[in-house]
């Protein structure tokens, strides 16, 4: 996969997660190569909705497994000209899905550290995130 160079800056923009999907899976020519020109000649925002439903795609449309998806999100939000609501969370969401947590999972409890307990009726998840976080998984 071959990501910009994000050289030329112009102005900053926004989107869509069938750009970001174009852009990782190259799957149709003629818009991967657009997709790599907004990524290549702008400031890219992509947004929290747009990243967990990449996530999703890759996983369900294109069978990426979850270190093919660490790699791909890894490597696009590490490009200077990418930027995201919050860095810091999304690198944590991204690390802790490289451990086994599913990547939505991940994102809501990065999000939630602030609190002490994440309740949930997902017992994979209370199970996967034993340890990994500062906010305690549990059934309710």
């Amino acid at each position: 996969m071959q990501l910009p160079r994000a050289s030329r800056h112009s102005f900053l923009i926004a989107v869509d997660t069938n750009i970001v999907v174009r852009l990782l899976t190259q799957d149709d020519e003629d818009q991967y190569q657009k997709a790599f020109a907004l990524f290549d000649q702008h400031d890219v925002f992509i947004a929290d909705s747009v990243i967990l439903e990449t996530e999703w795609v890759l996983r369900y449309a294109y069978n990426f497994d979850a270190g093919r998806i660490t790699y791909a999100l890894a490597h696009l939000f590490g490009l200077p000209n990418v930027h995201v609501n919050q860095p810091s969370l999304l690198a944590q969401a991204i690390a802790w899905h490289g451990q086994g947590l599913d990547f939505a999972d991940a994102f809501h409890l990065a999000s939630s550290q602030q609190c002490k307990i994440f309740f949930t009726f997902d017992k994979k998840m209370v199970k996967a995130a034993k340890g990994v976080a500062c906010c305690e998984v549990l059934l309710p």
